[in-house]
């Protein structure tokens, strides 16, 4: 009997006391007290009406409106502002500085020195004078010059070759293009066979025919058909400037540009002028072309003074 009212009682007192006091007054409490009362209405409310408002008021208010307004008004006002205004201006004063100034700078001497490699090395060897003038394409480092002066009425020719380097300035005149430099000229003769004035110093002929050298100033060239090519031993020098005139009818000025196979074309173009427009047998173009070529290499070249 002890036995059964000792279970009897612990179930009913220590069950019911327990269930009944966690439940009731455990659970009671919790969500009553702790819960309804302590976490919703006062921390809860508290913390949404008083500290979520303060916070979010304060945040919203405060810090964002402190963020849009001082913050992010400072950003894109003053900090944007500046950034765009400021630093974009300062990138956009930086790069208007570096093409003006740096790349200015940078591109002048390299365009300068781009230009006068492209006046050293050109991709065409040679071109009309004038054409070259007025096309902005003629160089001022240095540069030959072959100017023909044919007889209308017979083969009776003269070149004149003209080296030049340093020129301060180009201007045309009324008679052709006076370059402010000096310079050096070599003479080439064409005598044909049928000159009636052959044992005459070319010094001493006639206006269009002479060229100021004697024959022993000259070398001569033979050719198979008794015509003579005469080329002057040495050129001329010219001081100060020099005028290259105008052509007219058949002749021709031509600028040769400097590259490294300048002599080998100078050569060839008089090789190919003598043969098809002066009537010179093709071997004997060939020697006077050779000839012509060294000598302006040897005494015309663009070392020492004119480098």
């Amino acid at each position: 009997m002890a036995t059964i009212k000792k279970t009897a009682a612990k179930p009913a007192a220590k069950t019911a006391a327990k269930p009944a006091a966690k439940p009731a007054a455990k659970a009671a409490s919790k969500p009553a007290a702790k819960a309804a009362t302590a976490k919703p209405a006062a921390k809860s409310a508290a913390k949404p009406a008083a500290k979520a408002t303060a916070k979010s008021a304060a945040k919203p208010a405060a810090k964002s409106a402190a963020k849009p307004a001082s913050k992010a008004a400072a950003k894109p006002a003053s900090k944007a502002a500046a950034k765009p205004a400021s630093k974009a201006a300062g990138a956009k004063a930086t790069s208007a500085k570096k093409p003006a100034a740096k790349a200015g700078a940078k591109s002048a001497p390299k365009a300068a020195a781009k230009g006068k490699k492209s006046e050293e090395i050109s991709d065409v060897k040679f071109r009309n004078l004038f054409d070259a003038y007025s096309q902005g394409k003629l160089p001022f480092t240095h540069g030959y010059i072959v100017s023909s002066f044919f007889n209308e009425n017979s083969y009776y020719s003269k070149y004149e070759i003209v080296s030049y380097a340093g020129v301060k300035e180009i201007f045309p005149t009324a008679d052709g293009l006076t370059f402010v430099t000096g310079g050096k000229k070599l003479h080439v003769l064409l005598e044909p066979d049928t000159y009636n004035k052959k044992f005459q110093e070319p010094v001493s002929r006639a206006d269009g025919e002479r060229i100021p050298k004697r024959f022993a100033e000259l070398e001569t060239i033979t050719a198979s058909n008794q015509s003579k090519i005469m080329v002057a031993k040495n050129p001329d020098e010219s001081y100060g400037s020099f005028t290259i005139l105008k052509p007219s009818g058949i002749n021709f000025s031509i600028i040769f540009y400097q590259r490294p196979d300048v002599y080998k074309s100078l050569s060839e173009f008089f090789i190919d002028s003598l043969n098809r427009f002066r009537r010179v047998p093709a071997i004997d173009a060939k020697k006077a072309g050779a000839l012509i070529s060294s000598i302006v290499e040897k005494y015309m070249g663009f070392e020492g003074e004119f480098q």
